[in-house]
């Protein structure tokens, strides 16, 4: 398919000039002389590169780039403009601009920045269509989540470690998937582990394996996890709880490539991507003992940064959309809709436990309506009422014991920074107990490894 390329400049020159080299190039290209013409030609061409004059009569290009990501978050754009300066620069790039060319500039340069431009529209369409169809499926078309997508498309070909940043329930092992999946190992296996769902005395085992013998019940050679993942992809979930005394033997793996199994003194070549994913400020970690510097250097050659559901809520009819599909049987998933005040609430709530809070509250919802719509009773007293809770509650606004459990143990797990062995010591509770609460109520990923034993 040939790429389609809008060339918006209101020098008559100029732009035939530019649509006459870029046609050669191999390009459908159209044009405009002012930003209400290119909204117009835009809107029946569906270009994926747009160039467009920074200053026009009217609105300006970067206005124009405004207006045409509204309509399509992948569309790139690259700003020209005859008073370049760092000011319109650092503008034009923190707008969303793909790029920035200063006049007078080459063909040689434009034909260049406009390939690349082709191929990040391409690599972001891409990452977002694949993971819209599969099972581990990412939604969203806002900006925030668009620079995920680009994020994922730029990283994935790349043979560096990925740290990946974001708050409890936000989609951080679906971005490790996309970049597993979008990348040259994607043949390859990929192994997750939630370092927190082990206790320490496992733990290394679990990662680097053992020999027999090697402490009680280890009965036979067992390979560990990095073995496993040979020729893939090992992605060590919230790695902001490994012990110290791990990290230091998982930096030794990643320095040099290799593992030594527990009891062994022989050590393996291994050939695996490290990703992790935290939902903790591992920097503040590191200045207070907790977290290895030089891991941490080690970690994020690139770092990842998912947006937490508050600051992307004009995602949230699209994720209702696929949860309701999602949760509803295959009798009623092309009928089920809600209500325009369900939304209204939905869009109002601040999402402590993010997607996967909103994804819980949607298949509540579907289970207990009675209809194929979702009404705004259908849902939780708390997110009815945006999160507040009032003072004297009526009869409509009371909550049940599961609804006020849940947002106690959510409470307590934000003020501890999510940690889980401080939430269950305050919860006066095991972390067995705690992990069978969590996995209730869709605050951690479905089919999740429970943590073998109880830990206090």
């Amino acid at each position: 398919m040939r790429s389609r390329v809008l060339v918006v400049e209101d020098d008559a020159v100029a732009r035939n000039l530019l649509v006459e080299v870029l046609r050669a190039q191999g390009h459908a290209v159209s044009d405009a002389a002012s930003a209400e013409d290119a909204l117009e030609v835009a809107g029946r061409t569906k270009p994926h590169v747009v160039v467009t004059d920074l200053r026009l009569d009217g609105m300006d290009g970067i206005e124009l780039m405004r207006r045409l990501r509204e309509r399509d978050a992948a569309v790139q754009t690259i700003v020209v403009t005859a008073f370049g300066s760092l000011e319109t620069a650092v503008a034009a790039i923190h707008s969303g601009a793909f790029d920035y060319m200063s006049k007078p500039f080459s063909m040689e340069e434009v034909t260049k920045m406009v390939r690349r431009a082709v191929e990040a529209h391409h690599a972001v369409e891409d990452v977002a269509i694949e993971h819209g169809a599969a099972e581990h499926t990412m939604v969203g078309r806002c900006e925030a989540m668009t620079r995920v997508y680009k994020a994922i498309a730029r990283v994935a070909p790349l043979a560096v470690s990925v740290l990946i940043q974001g708050e409890t329930g936000t989609g951080k092992e679906l971005v490790a998937r996309a970049v597993h999946d979008a990348g040259a190992r994607a043949s390859g296996p990929y192994v997750a582990i939630n370092c927190p769902s082990l206790p320490e005395g496992l733990l290394e085992s679990e990662l680097f394996g053992h020999v027999r013998g090697a402490f009680t019940g280890a009965d036979a050679d067992r390979a560990g996890l990095f073995e496993a993942a040979e020729g893939g992809t090992i992605l060590l979930d919230e790695i902001g709880d490994l012990p110290l005394a791990v990290q230091a033997k998982l930096l030794r793996v990643l320095e040099s490539n290799e593992v030594r199994r527990v009891g062994s003194t022989q050590v393996r070549a291994v050939d695996v991507r490290v990703l992790a994913a935290t939902n903790r400020d591992l920097e503040r970690a590191v200045r207070s003992g907790a977290f290895r510097e030089d891991l941490l250097y080690r970690l994020n050659t690139v770092t990842i940064h998912v947006p937490p559901l508050r600051d992307r809520t004009e995602d949230i009819p699209e994720l209702v959309d696929h949860f309701l599909r999602k949760f509803s049987g295959p009798a009623t998933s092309g009928k089920r809709r809600i209500s325009d005040d369900a939304l209204a609430a939905l869009r109002g709530y601040p999402w402590p436990g993010n997607v996967r809070e909103l994804a819980h509250v949607i298949e509540r919802a579907v289970a207990l309506s009675r209809s194929s719509r979702i009404d705004a009773e259908d849902l939780p007293s708390v997110v009815r009422h945006g999160g507040e809770r009032r003072a004297e509650p009526g009869p409509s606004t009371l909550q049940t014991l599961e609804e006020v459990e849940r947002a106690h143990i959510l409470s307590v797990l934000k003020s501890v920074g999510g940690v889980r062995r401080r939430a269950a010591a305050i919860l006066g509770i095991d972390r067995k107990t705690l992990y069978r609460r969590l996995l209730r109520y869709g605050l951690v990923e479905q089919g999740e490894e429970e943590p073998p034993g109880s830990v206090s």
